[in-house]
């Protein structure tokens, strides 16, 4: 089962020899156009909110990365809403691995990241073994987690004395930027060079268009789609560690509201630098976008319902956007041969 498409529409340097420099505009701007309105805004916001703006914008690093474990299985057109409430258990167990279990800092981290690569793995069967739509397997599987958290804390915080090298995780200035900013730059890097360079990354790509067209081409498609959620789970485990370095403390009321502007951030991607399909920096633009859209309009004065309806709004706009050009996409595909009216080209006999 499918619960998206990954399909992108970007045009080829062939399509763009021998257009003039205003039709070559005209075939970026939908590639690029949210490229150039994120700096519009950045630009005007600074200059309206010149004292404030600047220096209050926070580029969401912990969004960021949940963004980049939500877009893996969607390149292989499924869909991860496990990396929401995942994060609520690990950062919770981040800390009481420490604080309960006396373990060190070191082994505790690796223990989340295990727990949520095995968590990836159940979605990866459940999908792909057990043929459950990724939405409703995800959905089933992250509020089980979210219960585990509830019962875990028995609503309660966890706290206690946590090791400096476990808040620095978090806390750290390098070349004066936080140290989370480079984690999402590295892990951004790394990413787009497997996805765009490298054959799994084809792959990945060619199950998100057809995956039975993948499978009859020899592609593994089982293995690769049961792999795109085991890494959605360590990313998300990835997140739950730096928030619990950041917030010191461990509730079962954090971590749900990262999942809508996680997602909005990766489906915002697909529509742009690869329209139709999600990508890496496609999904930073996204996260960017975010990020200083809010922090713009709240220091307008917006209400505290601003962020909420920001990102639902943004929500239905980009599966909009990235659903009208992979119909393009689609209709491109079909296109008459010189010599045979009437006829689609590759139809089958």
């Amino acid at each position: 089962m499918q619960s998206i498409q990954s399909n992108a529409l970007e045009p080829t340097p062939a399509e763009l020899k021998g257009l003039s420099t205003g039709e070559r505009l005209k075939r970026l701007l939908p590639v690029y156009g949210l490229v150039i309105l994120t700096v519009l805004l950045i630009l005007v916001f600074s200059v309206l909110l010149s004292d404030t703006f600047p220096t209050l914008l926070n580029l969401r690093s912990i969004i960021a990365i949940l963004s980049l474990a939500a877009m893996i299985p969607m390149a292989c057109g499924r869909i991860d809403l496990t990396i929401g409430y995942g994060i609520v258990l690990w950062h919770i167990l981040a800390i009481s691995l420490q604080t309960m279990l006396g373990l060190p800092w070191p082994l505790a981290v690796a223990v989340v990241l295990v727990i949520g690569a095995l968590t990836g793995l159940l979605n990866g069967l459940l999908v792909e073994v057990a043929k459950i739509d990724s939405f409703i397997a995800t959905l089933g599987t992250g509020t089980v987690i979210y219960a585990i958290a509830l019962w875990h804390t028995g609503g309660r915080q966890v706290v206690g004395v946590l090791p400096d090298g476990f808040l620095a995780l978090n806390g750290t200035m390098l070349f004066g930027l936080p140290i989370t900013g480079l984690y999402v730059l590295a892990l951004a890097i790394v990413l787009w060079i497997v996805l765009e360079y490298l054959p799994i990354g084809r792959y990945v790509y060619a199950i998100g268009a057809n995956p039975k067209a993948a499978a009859l081409n020899g592609i593994p498609v089982r293995r690769f789609v049961i792999g795109a959620f085991i890494a959605s789970g360590v990313l998300s485990a990835v997140a739950g560690v730096l928030l619990a370095s950041r917030l010191r403390i461990g509730q079962a009321s954090v971590g749900l509201e990262y999942l809508l502007p996680a997602l909005v951030g990766a489906f915002l991607g697909s529509t742009t630098i690869k329209p139709g399909r999600v990508n890496v920096w496609g999904t930073m633009i996204g996260v960017i976008i975010l990020a200083v859209g809010i922090a713009g309009i709240q220091q307008f004065g917006g209400s505290f319902f601003v962020e909420p309806l920001f990102n639902g709004v943004t929500l239905l706009v980009a599966i909009g956007i990235a659903g009208y050009a992979q119909r393009r996409r689609g209709a491109a595909g079909v296109i008459k041969p010189k010599g045979a009216p009437g006829e689609a080209a590759g139809k089958p006999s």
